[in-house]
């Protein structure tokens, strides 16, 4: 019987510090996160140099506590993953360094992986990925279509122009006076709305699959001067429900669209605005409705973690295809160029 190999991956892109054992690419056995969202709050935003600090201060201790919960020694330990990018380059170096160190201990090889990778094989923790598969990201930073052709294969059919999707949510949500972040206190307020103020939506070119979200960011600011210009009160729950009902009309018809027309057997919803509650309804039932299958990761696995980082890197582990000791940090690596070999 083969002996079960262990992947110890290392997320630190952002403002999350997380480390996680898994077994044999699918097992999680720990996947330990510490958020800096209270850190960042009163900033608005995520302040790079501050995550950075935060990373070091607490990575040693997140590594200890992942290994401990897994109930595994460090002798277990098969190989050490980690998020070459793309991400805040202070944040990567932390991971990078602190991954490095412990490849070079331990004396096992080197895994470095990409951040958008992780998000789509994070559904790999919680079903088969069958292909053609066609993976929508929305996360604070990205907004893609990434086509799978075959496993570790992508490819990109279609990315924002301007703001990701969880960017124009916390813009939005800042001209709200919401807190941060602001993607799920929108997703509050449009499912409390008994009414809609209408917003466009950004469609662009005909049989095109990139994303625009700066003009309806834009659209909001201008119903909010609206209102302040008037001596009205700005209507909260209605700009939520008008925002993110434009934002789902455009994604997921995108994403329907791209999946007839590649001819993919399943649909993927991967990162962090993933835990849209409107979002993942709407996805749903327009998927239900087509008989094509969908995966969406828990709401542990939509947010930066490591273990989806070690599900990726499972990909690299099977083929032999590791990095060396002087592996780089890369803040704009390429989906498309991190594919596997074949």
């Amino acid at each position: 019987m083969t002996r079960p190999y262990h992947l110890l991956a290392i997320e630190t892109s952002c403002d999350e510090t997380s480390v996680a054992v898994v077994r044999n690419g699918g097992e999680v056995l720990s996947n330990v996160v510490s958020s800096q969202i209270d850190t960042h709050r009163r900033f608005g935003g995520v302040v790079p140099e501050i995550a950075s600090r935060k990373h070091v201060e607490s990575v040693t201790v997140i590594l200890e506590e992942a290994v401990a919960k897994a109930g595994v020694s460090l002798g277990d330990i098969d190989a050490v993953a980690v998020t070459q990018g793309p991400g805040l380059v202070g944040a990567l170096l932390v991971g990078v360094v602190a991954a490095k160190s412990l490849s070079l201990a331990l004396d096992v090889p080197l895994i470095g992986t990409h951040h958008i990778a992780g998000h789509i094989y994070a559904n790999r923790l919680v079903g088969e990925i069958e292909y053609p598969a066609l993976a929508l990201v929305v996360s604070g930073g990205h907004t893609e279509l990434v086509l799978l052709a075959s496993e570790g294969r992508f490819q990109i059919i279609g990315r924002t122009r301007d703001d990701a999707v969880g960017e124009a949510y916390d813009k939005v949500a800042r001209a709200l006076s919401l807190p941060y972040p602001g993607g799920p206190h929108i997703d509050r307020l449009a499912q409390e709305a008994r009414e809609e103020i209408e917003l466009p939506r950004a469609w662009l070119e005909p049989d095109c699959y990139d994303f625009s979200f700066s003009g309806l960011k834009s659209a909001v600011l201008a119903e909010i001067n609206r209102a302040n210009m008037k001596g009205e009160p700005i209507r909260a729950a209605a700009l939520a429900r008008g925002f993110q009902e434009s934002v789902i009309d455009v994604v997921t018809a995108k994403a329907m669209k791209a999946a007839a027309e590649y001819g993919v057997r399943q649909l993927l919803l991967c990162g962090g605005v993933a835990a849209n509650r409107g979002l993942r309804e709407r996805l749903s039932a327009l998927c239900a409705e087509a008989a094509l299958p969908l995966l969406v990761p828990p709401l542990s696995l939509c947010t930066d973690n490591a273990a989806m980082i070690a599900a990726a890197a499972d990909l690299k582990w099977r083929r032999g295809e590791f990095g060396t000791l002087d592996l780089k940090a890369e803040p704009q690596l390429s989906l498309e160029d991190w594919s596997v070999s074949h």
